[in-house]
């Protein structure tokens, strides 16, 4: 008979916990680092910058400039989204522009690569008139207008700015258009037909 029948207090030793392994073959960036998870290309975003502002600012040692960038950003099948960044150096105002375009993306729409139905857009100043188009008709539009239009997948459209030049006014009442847009369904079921 055993003379120490009682259980042992310690519990068996756990194997030791394994580092995470990394495959070998990982892409890597620009000076061997991974790229980022929040780059547009890594999520098929295709990103276009609209406009560039220059601000100078008079202080007593003479001129403080800084800068404003408009940047687009869409998935090219109905999802879009504009950003304003501003900072002191125009790198970092693209970054910024980017990042708010991201995280204002709107859905809308398509219907056989063009919008469903006409539409007039107004922001302020600005006012864009739309028309969906044939194929093969092309993106008819111009500055900021071409540039939403193009990131968020539209191919055939006609396009009129009756306001305002001013490429925020513009981008601004385009988004205001696609915002308001509706399918023959969703209007049904509006009316409550369907």
């Amino acid at each position: 008979m055993p003379e120490n029948t009682q259980p042992s207090s310690q519990a068996p030793a756990a194997p030791p916990a394994a580092a995470p392994q990394f495959p070998q073959e990982v892409r890597r960036g620009p000076r061997g680092r991974r790229p980022r998870v929040d780059d547009p290309e890594m999520a098929g975003l295709k990103e276009t910058v609209v406009a560039i502002n220059r601000v100078a600012k008079v202080v007593k040692g003479g001129k403080r400039f800084s800068f404003g960038a408009l940047v687009v950003v869409g998935d090219m099948k109905g999802r879009v989204g504009f950003g304003l960044g501003k900072a002191k150096d125009v790198q970092l105002s693209i970054q910024k522009g980017s990042q708010r375009a991201r995280k204002s993306m709107i859905h809308f729409a398509l219907v056989h690569d063009t919008i469903p139905h006409e539409i007039v857009g107004r922001w302020g100043a600005g006012k864009v008139w739309m028309k969906p188009a044939a194929p093969g008709t092309g993106v008819i539009a111009g500055g900021g207008v071409r540039a939403l239009l193009e990131a968020a997948g539209v191919k055939n459209i006609l396009t009129k700015s009756l306001g305002s030049s001013n490429n925020f006014s513009v981008i601004y009442a385009t988004m205001q258009a696609l915002r308001g847009l509706r399918t023959r369904e969703e209007t049904m079921k509006l009316r409550g037909r369907g």
